[in-house]
């Protein structure tokens, strides 16, 4: 029995298809650029939703993360593939996603096109405990504090940045 290995979209900065490749290469090779999307779960209280990533994980174990992550599959449209990692990552089934913006991750390992969204959840969260050890809602000002210090995963420090900037602009 042999295990396919998954493969994503290739694009451009644009977000235009331009091939696919292998989980593995698009994780080794910064010069591939691929499509994720990011959901930033708050609550009524304006608290963001952060899960721990597994330590099983391959990029960021062990560290704090956006409330959702995920690849495009090949084909999907963004705000499907969020709506689609949403229920997958913490149970929740929700369609009401509000884009915020796009930006380009890079470092040594990867290059993302990265969609974000957001959205107000409360209640239960049924976390896949495959992928996340914990989820907990922070205070913005717990983040702020945090940053910088080794526990949120590079990923979420820029997205978090991301974030703040948007919302200075909004005044």
């Amino acid at each position: 029995m042999s295990s396919v290995e998954e493969s994503f979209e290739v694009c451009d900065a644009e977000g235009r298809v331009i091939g696919l490749a292998t989980r593995s290469q698009l994780h080794r090779d910064p010069s591939l650029i691929h499509r994720v999307v990011h959901v930033m779960v708050f609550n009524s209280q304006g608290n963001l939703l952060l899960q721990k990533r597994s330590k099983n994980k391959d990029i960021a174990p062990g560290k704090w993360d956006t409330s959702v992550g995920g690849h495009v599959n090949p084909g999907e449209e963004i705000h499907d593939a969020a709506v689609r990692e949403m229920k997958e990552e913490l149970g929740i089934e929700q369609s009401d996603l509000q884009f915020l913006y796009s930006y380009l991750f890079r470092n040594h390992r990867e290059s993302e096109l990265v969609s974000t969204f957001s959205c107000i959840g409360e209640g239960e969260v049924q976390f896949n405990a495959e992928e996340i050890d914990e989820v907990r809602f922070w205070s913005m000002n717990s983040i702020k504090e945090q940053t910088g210090k080794g526990i949120f995963s590079s990923h979420f420090e820029q997205e978090f940045s991301h974030y703040l900037r948007q919302i200075e602009k909004q005044g």
